[in-house]
């Protein structure tokens, strides 16, 4: 019985460390890296709503990688489209490791405007109201302020897609420099 509640207990705990994050580029629905989301062994997300960035940001595609980058320079660039996705500690973890932060990418706040809520059962919609559209809320993000000079003037997209006609080809990470 102890055993019982120290474990329920450990699981509410556990459940109750969430944290909101937005994703821009690879790790989005579609997208190469997407399936990093859903694997349990990075541990657990949730996608919550689709939103864009409430300011402006040079969302541009950069190294030999062809990697999407989102640069710390409010005000410049488009408002970008991603999701919102709510994680626990684990992948939280992870996605700082992925995001090589804080050498590459910098986990920081950044406020976002609610597009679309994630379809809830009936029994969700029952546990938490949900915000209208058009809310404004808080997410983490992966931005970064370490970049090329020239970064800054390459083109600037709203929403990013591998697989767009703009022809830098994304190299996934287990290709590179093999």
């Amino acid at each position: 019985m102890h055993l019982y509640i120290f474990s329920a207990l450990k699981c509410h705990l556990y459940s109750s460390i969430m944290a909101r994050v937005f994703v821009y580029g690879t790790l989005k629905k579609g997208q190469p890296n997407y399936y990093r989301m859903f694997d349990s062994g990075n541990g657990q997300a949730e996608f919550l709503a689709s939103a864009v960035t409430e300011q402006k940001y040079p969302l541009v595609i950069a190294t030999k990688y062809n990697i999407p980058f989102l640069l710390n320079i409010p005000g410049q660039g488009h408002r970008v489209h991603g999701e919102i996705y709510k994680v626990d500690e684990r992948m939280l973890s992870f996605l700082d490791d992925f995001e090589s932060t804080p050498s590459m990418y910098q986990r920081h706040p950044i406020t976002l405007e609610v597009k679309e809520w994630a379809k809830r059962t009936e029994e969700e919609e029952e546990e938490e109201e949900r915000p209208s559209l058009g809310t404004i809320t808080e997410a983490f993000v992966y931005s970064t302020t370490t970049y090329q000079p020239d970064w800054p003037s390459r083109p600037c997209y709203e929403n990013y897609n591998a697989y767009a006609d703009h022809g830098l080809e994304y190299q996934i990470r287990e290709a590179r420099d093999k």
